[in-house]
């Protein structure tokens, strides 16, 4: 199996780096089987993006903190636990941003795209659904859409449900809303389009971040699944994303 392996600059992650690239070599990306992604999740992150232009899958080793779309580092052959891998495909979310200046940003987001307040000012913005307002103003510190892979990272914090992975779902939920005090926000069918306006964008600037990609003083932003990609995510037989997702749901 042709590996290529990517590492993040965490101390740990160059040793390993180093340890795997002389036991396994190094193939490059365009003649590779799959990306080993050396780090936490976001050099996972960043290697998913990577992938996508050669259709390769991505195997994690955990070198971070919490790692959660990681394997664990175990001294065993590598070829042999990639060949028994189980996958999880996953599909990205595009964003569609358009600046107050008129400027126009497109970005792909694997976790969420989230939207946040720039100055002490609340936000304030209207959600619009398929081509329907659903909700004339929110008054919050931000809003986020979330997809399965995403729901238990910065969506779980901010008290959005987790979403199983193959559920054909996004998660849209609100950054300690004010007004509807007690929105929660709402579980929408992977097909949707969702618009997000910002009102009165000079006095309550906002910004959005798709993963680590920012765009400040925004007007409005659409987002809709890339449906025409799919990532392929490899877990150890036994710790797939799925039965990890199913556990993050019982902890205390």
């Amino acid at each position: 199996m042709k590996l290529h392996f990517k590492s993040s600059k965490h101390k740990q992650a160059v040793i390993l780096f180093e340890q795997l690239v002389k036991r396994y070599g190094q193939n490059s990306l365009d003649t590779a089987d799959v990306i080993v992604a050396l780090g936490g999740d976001g050099q996972m992150l960043s290697s998913l993006k990577e992938s996508i232009e050669f259709a390769i899958p991505v195997f994690g080793i955990n070198c971070g903190h919490l790692g959660f779309l990681m394997n664990e580092y175990l001294d065993t052959d590598l070829n042999e636990r990639i060949h028994k891998a189980e996958t999880a495909p996953i599909h990205p979310i595009l964003m569609q941003a358009i600046k107050s200046n008129g400027q126009t940003h497109e970005a792909l987001a694997i976790n969420e795209i989230s939207f946040l307040r720039q100055t002490h000012n609340a936000a304030h913005c209207q959600i619009t659904i398929n081509n329907k307002i659903e909700l004339e103003r929110l008054v919050c510190d931000g809003i986020m859409v979330a997809t399965p892979a995403g729901s238990t990272a910065y969506n779980l914090s901010a008290h959005g449900p987790i979403i199983p992975i193959g559920a054909e779902l996004l998660a849209l939920t609100p950054i300690s809303p004010f007004r509807p005090r007690r929105w929660r926000g709402a579980l929408l069918p992977a097909t949707s389009i969702v618009h997000i306006k910002v009102l009165s964008p000079d006095f309550r600037p906002q910004s959005v971040t798709a993963d680590s990609i920012e765009v400040r003083d925004i007007e409005e932003v659409t987002i809709k699944q890339a449906s025409h990609i799919t990532l392929r995510l490899l877990f150890d037989a036994g710790a797939s994303l799925a039965e990890r997702m199913i556990k993050e749901q019982f902890l205390a």
